[in-house]
């Protein structure tokens, strides 16, 4: 970018075109990630606008960094622990098989023995930043094969480190276990460890102080202070920026202040990576690309078949089923942005040359642009039989109104609580209905509600209603039966699918219940006697009328068996001749006790 003035209008053209290409691109389903790079393209080697790509590069990588801290803040250590046989065993799997099936494929193609193992081992490196970012535009980041992929990334972070040693091996022909060799170990060991115990022991106390002035504008400065402070800690130490910030934000991840940072941190998260996308864009040497148009479009697609199909079958020898192995090789596939920094370290220490450098950097780049369009073929090549997964988190779930189930009548429900000021938790077994909640802003759970520890960790314990409206009468049936054997005094509002479903549930359980089409279907009724020529009145009386009868003879029903209150016992139940509610109130008739409603009330 130009210096003074010039760099003011490069800044104003990058943010004007990114307000423009992001949501049109968006728009049109190809995504952000890919709007930004498409930008990039036409500023930079198209139009030739920009000329110093990798310089905003440099800058534009605070953005992965600022990503990644804020993927720690919402992973606790505890939860970090959990996941370690995926990221020490499915991500090293994936860099070492990918690394070595890749290496030899660059040894027929073209490159020594020597760097194709450099070669090999840089594009079995997947970009952090693309991954994650369309994993967030799709509201998929916690899902089972998010964070199997997210799993796979993190190891590829904490992976750059050795293969940057690996490239000073392989320059130097021999492993040298020297004194330099020894004290950037130890120096890359102690700055975790000085990492770490910043952050458990120095960062709370930190920002209680700054937050105890109700200074604003110090606490965002303290937030990108531990950020960029933990991101350069790390590079200093020959580690990746992005993974100094990683361990940041996990040692805050059960902090306080965790929201607030998240909200501090968010804004600039989002400015900086996509001027990465659109740095990414700028980089690409077109002349390069085009004087080996054939051989990249070519190596490509096959190179990113074969890394997918590793991935592929990796997921699946360490148990995900058919779909969520899919959905992470698809997201994967292409080459990440730590291939750069690796391809630069071996062209200066001259394990490859200029024009070697620069082809596997438009390598890189096209990979990336093809990766949104790979995650588009997952919808053609996964079944619909396998119910997506998702993870589990109930951080925060913790009020007195509990809802089981956000299908249809959930939703409807939620929104009369939500518009009396009531606070709920909402919990569903759907990955995709949590996903589109979310996006509404509802705060929904994904969990199974026929499991105990779900529940108790969805905070049943704590909440004085539960309202149980999944679609499936099975489900309710034992959901009711789990909540009434553990939470014996937890009261119940369900949603029955029929009457029979409702009296068997009433039968065994002493619960508030509704049919999910009854009163819909009396509203209905109610219009298409005003329609008929009734008054409004009139409608009302009768509509109140059916409903009374209902519920006398649901309580029939209860004591003398489902056939009680049929007139045929031979046909199929039919409703009691109508007497015109107007008549029996002019001759002071009822059509049901007052105290029987009042009962039926509170125990139907």
């Amino acid at each position: 970018m130009a210096d003074g003035p010039n760099m003011l209008l490069d800044a104003v053209v990058l943010l004007g075109g990114a307000a423009v290409a992001a949501p049109l691109f968006k728009r049109i389903g190809l995504g952000t990630v890919l709007g930004y790079l498409s930008l990039g393209l036409v500023l930079g080697p198209i139009l030739n606008y920009i000329h110093n790509g990798e310089d905003v590069l440099h800058i534009a990588e605070l953005g992965v960094v600022m990503l990644l801290f804020l993927v720690g803040l919402e992973l606790k250590p505890q939860k970090l622990w959990e996941m370690r046989s995926e990221i020490f065993g499915l991500g090293l799997a994936q860099v070492v098989i990918s690394g070595i099936v890749l290496s030899i494929i660059a040894w027929a193609v073209y490159y020594q023995p020597t760097p194709a193992i450099v070669v090999g081992f840089g594009l079995a490196l997947s970009s952090t930043a693309f991954a994650l970012q369309i994993l967030e535009d799709r509201g998929e980041s916690r899902t089972a094969y998010g964070q199997r992929a997210f799993s796979i990334l993190l190891f590829q972070d904490i992976a750059i480190a050795p293969l940057l040693i690996l490239v000073s091996i392989l320059a130097l022909g021999r492993v040298e276990l020297d004194g330099g060799n020894i004290q950037q170990i130890a120096i890359a060991i102690g700055a975790v460890v000085a990492l770490i115990g910043i952050g458990r022991y120095l960062l709370n106390p930190m920002f209680g102080i700054i937050a105890e002035t109700g200074a604003r504008e110090a606490m965002i400065a303290a937030a990108l202070f531990v950020v960029i402070g933990s991101a350069v800690l790390m590079q200093y130490a020959g580690l990746s920026m992005a993974m100094g910030a990683f361990i940041a934000g996990v040692m805050l991840a059960e902090s306080s202040y965790r929201h607030e940072l998240e909200a501090d941190i968010e804004p600039f998260r989002g400015i900086l990576l996509g001027l990465f996308f659109i740095a990414v864009g700028l980089a690409v040497d077109l002349s390069i690309v085009w004087e080996n148009i054939v051989a990249i479009f070519a190596l490509v697609p096959a190179l990113m078949l074969a890394k997918g199909i590793i991935i592929y079958v990796l997921c699946r020898m360490f148990g995900s089923d058919h779909n969520n192995a899919i959905r992470v090789a698809l997201i994967l596939p292409q080459h990440g942005e730590f291939g750069f920094v690796l391809f630069s370290a071996a062209a200066s220490a001259a394990l490859l040359n200029a024009e070697e450098s620069s082809f596997l950097i438009a390598l890189v780049t096209i990979s990336m642009a093809f990766t949104p369009l790979c995650v588009s073929l997952a919808t053609h090549l996964t079944s619909d039989d396998e119910p997506e997964q998702m993870e589990e988190d109930f951080a925060g779930a913790d009020s007195h109104i509990l809802m089981i189930g956000f299908s249809r009548v959930g939703q409807i429900a939620a929104q009369t609580l939500l518009a009396g000021g009531l606070k709920i938790t909402v919990l569903d077994n759907s990955a995709e209905r949590v996903r589109q909640a979310q996006r509404f802003g509802f705060r929904i759970y994904f969990g199974d509600g026929t499991r105990k520890d779900v529940l108790k960790a969805a905070g049943i314990e704590n909440a004085k209603y539960v309202a149980v409206a999944t679609n499936s009468p099975a489900v309710t049936n034992r959901v009711v039966e789990l909540i009434a054997d553990q939470y014996p005094g937890k009261k119940l509002f369900v949603r029955t699918y029929d009457r029979g479903h409702a009296l068997d549930l009433l039968a065994k359980h002493d619960l508030w219940q509704i049919r999910e089409t009854f009163e819909s279907a009396l509203v209905m009724g109610r219009a298409l006697l005003k329609a008929a020529g009734f008054s409004e009145d009139e409608a009302f009386a009768i509509v109140d009328d059916v409903r009374a009868r209902d519920k006398k003879r649901l309580r029939q029903q209860m004591t003398d068996g489902f056939l009680a209150g049929r007139e045929n016992l031979h046909s199929a139940p039919v409703p009691e001749p109508l007497i015109d509610p107007l008549r029996r109130r002019q001759f002071g008739e009822s059509s049901v006790d007052d105290h029987d409603m009042r009962r039926e009330d509170a125990q139907s």
